[in-house]
């Protein structure tokens, strides 16, 4: 198969074939993520990475595959270290280090940033989460976690817990995973429910959606809690932030009766208790990790 995305900007843009590609040649490389292979087929190539974001484990990861597969990397981590800070714009950064490499990936508060980007730049552009937009690399290493953990992702039950307002990853895991009629839960307070526009278009593809603000009601049915914080940085109103914050807490003693693996994109706050690490149904460290075979994927992928 030949993987047809030119740019990655939005998992809406893949279609199934496409995720399956990737999570194909991810598996190809996830002896090299574990140093038990070398390779150089992106020897003198270079990723450019703009993270005008945090960001801790999407960018080392990135950096991680890029070195793994013999490139380099060059950019800033944050924005206040880029000449962003004198005032130049965001279009001139993007075409100037563009110039210099043969990828970028971009992380930006702005949705649609990353779509931007690609139109005026010459090389390939991955977004690496644009606000509450998508973060479509994040939904392949998870996609991945659950077929290398679970042996599938067809016929699964996942449910979608917390932040599911302002939360790009389940906004991008949601779409991914209507492309398997997966079964889905959404588990949030009522004022962090998932986008209408995207339940809409969810109930358009016919997948089975179940909203709740519950978790007990989803805990005994479910193979997968995906559990996401509550985004302080996205609220516009810092007090309505304190009414929800640890709206939801996973712990051992919850999870005693059920046979869910979790999972979590991290950085996690309070919604994870750390009794929860070393159990069975941890895997959000196992997952952080496969985000290196899956992004050494997209960057073999990408680069010409």
């Amino acid at each position: 198969m030949v993987f047809n995305q030119q740019n990655i900007i939005s998992i809406r843009d893949f279609n199934k074939e496409d995720i399956e590609y990737i999570l194909r040649v991810a598996e190809k490389m996830e002896p090299i993520a574990r140093s038990q292979e070398s390779s150089d087929i992106l020897s003198g190539k270079l990723l450019g990475m703009l993270f005008y974001e945090p960001s801790t484990r999407t960018r080392l990861s990135f950096e991680a595959a890029m070195k793994r597969l013999g490139g380099s990397t060059v950019g800033f981590a944050e924005a206040g270290t880029s000449s962003a800070t004198k005032g130049e714009n965001f279009t001139d950064t993007v075409r100037v280090v563009g110039e210099y490499t043969d990828v970028l990936v971009l992380r930006h508060n702005m949705e649609g940033t990353a779509r931007l980007a690609a139109e005026i730049v010459d090389v390939p552009v991955i977004n690496a989460g644009d606000g509450a937009g998508q973060h479509p690399t994040q939904t392949l290493l998870d996609l991945y976690t659950m077929k290398r953990i679970l042996g599938r992702i067809k016929h699964l039950h996942v449910a979608l817990v917390g932040d599911l307002k302002y939360g790009r990853t389940v906004h991008s895991l949601a779409y991914a995973l209507a492309m398997f009629g997966t079964k889905m839960s959404f588990v949030s307070p009522p004022g962090l429910r998932m986008p209408r526009e995207i339940m809409d278009d969810l109930n358009n593809t016919g997948v089975t959606v179940h909203e709740t603000s519950d978790i007990k009601d989803v805990l005994s049915h479910v193979d997968v809690l995906y559990v996401t914080r509550i985004q302080k940085e996205r609220f516009p109103d810092p007090q309505e932030y304190l009414k929800i914050k640890g709206a939801y807490t996973i712990d051992s003693e919850l999870l005693k009766d059920s046979e869910a693996i979790v999972m979590h994109p991290l950085p996690r706050v309070d919604e994870i208790a750390h009794d929860v690490d070393n159990t069975p149904y941890g895997k959000y460290f196992q997952q952080a990790f496969y985000g290196v075979p899956v992004r050494m994927a997209i960057l073999k992928s990408l680069i010409k």
